[in-house]
């Protein structure tokens, strides 16, 4: 990008030399063509102009080329961190609005950038150089310009110092809106099934009101601001050929004078009326590479250079605390525990207890403040996140599937992935017989979010997703929520399945059918560890008004028998 931005300047220079070509043509037909009544200088002259002119028509072309490619250099430097962002970030910071702000400021820097504005930001600061040309001319035609030249400028810092929270303000309005919008249309059967609507609809009114005050008083402002300037520009266009004039009949200059300066202070004053104009984006660009650079620092660099091996031994919980994200408030306290391969945990409590916040630590979404979880004794962290992922199955409460096909989600969205690992995968998790039910089997399109599947559906294909791979730690998250007799049976074999190969699983669970694959328990409490040990041993000390204390030991299918 610094060689782009090189080439701007070069570029900028020789645009801006060629620009006089204009002024020196004027000045040649007044003060040597037309007293000398001679067409071929006049000849001359416009062949020069013309080409001189063509050179700076094929120069703007490249300068805004150049910067069109100024513009899709930043996107290749921040399009990366932007998108890890919208993956990392939800996990270890609260993302305010609907968390896509990062993507609009990426797209408003490249849009500012491929836009007239940089031009004016190129050409500024040659505005001296044509005034003091200016003043070689005569010494009041420079301070004619000079003066309308410092009029224009103060308009452009009281733009600045106007536009500054007007910007601000625009920039959290427009991230409510999206984020209500999105809102709206993520729950619009519950909207629409339950007739919310008018409430939402009141609180979109609100919301929009505010933005498009915001919206009129700014952009209010920038008109007023850039009709000023074009105003004060003509106005000072005529003053400085009245003071040619004046200069002209009082024999101090020539008329080629008076026109040349005219046409020299329009080209001074043009990029600063072209920057008032172009403020606003100015401003919105500016604050938006102002957040992707802060982006850019907080997002985590330096990826652990030694790949370690694949986990097949122990999974250690180390004193764990966990706090949501941007919280140093504890939600699990001192959570300590460890599951050798071929077991299987079974994580019950109380709504609140902790339970889906210890899943998310576990799998690495949330960061420890204090303790460790660690596989084969090396710490999560310690590992590339990427690597990671291959070795670690999740199954969340909500079950979030992406539009494409069943066996594009079974892979994870591997395109590389093999028939055979998708067909051994829905077997694992009890699915094939199922997908295959359908007219197009694994190719079946599920829409949205899995919105052409079932709630039953999407959860069984989500275990698909989690056992892909065979991933040594699988975490599910209430993984029978929605799930019948059949479906519940499936689970139990696919936990035993994860045992058998060596791996380990941890179950939360409100129903006691989900635990009856799993050979430990660990009962949570206000965010502590009541107990832990042996299933059957941690049943019989709980109490029995806990949700799962009558769950015991079952093969597959006997809690449907009964």
């Amino acid at each position: 990008m610094k060689k782009a931005v090189s080439g701007l300047a070069m570029t900028s220079a020789v645009v801006n030399m060629l620009a006089l070509t204009g002024s020196f043509f004027m000045l040649q037909v007044y003060d040597r063509v037309i007293p000398g009544h001679s067409l071929p200088t006049l000849v001359g002259l416009g062949i020069i102009a013309g080409t001189l002119y063509a050179f700076q028509g094929v120069l703007e072309l490249i300068r805004s080329l150049l910067l069109l490619r100024v513009g899709l250099s930043v996107d290749e430097r921040f399009g990366k961190s932007v998108y890890e962002s919208l993956v990392l970030l939800p996990s270890r910071v609260q993302t305010p609005g609907d968390g896509l702000q990062s993507v609009r400021d990426l797209d408003t820097v490249r849009g500012f950038l491929s836009g007239p504005g940089p031009v004016a930001l190129f050409d500024i600061p040659w505005m001296p150089f044509y005034l003091g040309l200016c003043f070689l001319f005569h010494v009041w035609v420079g301070v004619t310009a000079l003066a309308g030249a410092l009029m224009l400028v103060a308009l452009t810092i009281m733009a600045e110092q106007k536009s500054r929270r007007p910007a601000k303000e625009a920039a959290q309005l427009a991230s409510e809106r999206f984020a209500l919008a999105e809102a709206t249309r993520r729950n619009s059967e519950a909207v629409l099934a339950m007739g919310f609507g008018h409430q939402l609809g009141r609180m979109w009114s609100d919301v929009n009101c505010r933005f498009l005050d915001n919206h009129l008083r700014s952009t209010s402002f920038t008109i007023s601001l850039s009709t000023l300037s074009k105003v004060l520009r003509m106005m000072l266009q005529s003053a400085v050929l009245a003071v040619g004039a004046t200069l002209v009949i009082r024999q101090e200059a020539t008329g080629g004078v008076m026109i040349a300066s005219s046409i020299l202070l329009s080209r001074a004053l043009a990029p600063v009326e072209l920057a008032i104009g172009q403020w606003k984006g100015f401003v919105r660009a500016r604050d938006s590479w102002s957040r992707l650079v802060q982006l850019s620092q907080i997002m985590p660099t330096g990826l652990p250079e030694i790949m370690l091996p694949r986990p097949a031994d122990v999974l250690k919980v180390e004193n764990l605390h966990l706090a949501a994200p941007g919280s140093q408030n504890a939600i699990v306290r001192g959570i300590a525990f460890e599951l050798r391969a071929g077991e299987a945990l079974g994580v019950i409590g109380p709504s609140a207890s902790g339970k889906s916040c210890l899943a998310r630590g576990l799998v690495g979404l949330w960061q420890p403040i204090a303790g460790a979880v660690r596989l084969d004794g090396a710490a999560v962290s310690q590992w590339d996140p990427q690597l990671l992922g291959g070795h670690i199955g999740y199954l969340s409460q909500d079950v979030s599937l992406f539009g494409g096909s069943i066996a594009q989600n079974i892979a994870r969205l591997d395109p590389d992935a093999s028939s055979e690992k998708v067909i051994a995968a829905a077997k694992a998790a009890g699915v094939y017989d199922m997908v295959v039910q359908f007219h197009d089997g694994f190719d079946t399109i599920i829409g949205e979010r899995g919105s052409a599947l079932s709630g039953g559906q999407r959860q069984r294909i989500g275990l698909a997703r989690a056992l892909y791979g065979d991933p040594f730690l699988v975490v599910l998250d209430e993984p029978n929520s929605n799930l019948d007799a059949d479906g519940e049976a499936a689970l139990s074999r696919a936990i035993l399945g994860i045992r058998a190969r060596g791996g380990i699983a941890v179950v939360v669970a409100h129903r006691p059918s989900a635990l009856a694959a799993v050979d430990k328990v660990l009962v949570l409490a206000n965010g502590r560890a009541k107990s832990f040990g042996p299933k059957d041993e941690v049943l019989r000390r709980t109490p029995q008004s806990e949700p799962v204390a009558s769950a015991r030991l079952m093969v597959p299918g006997e809690e449907t028998a009964q």
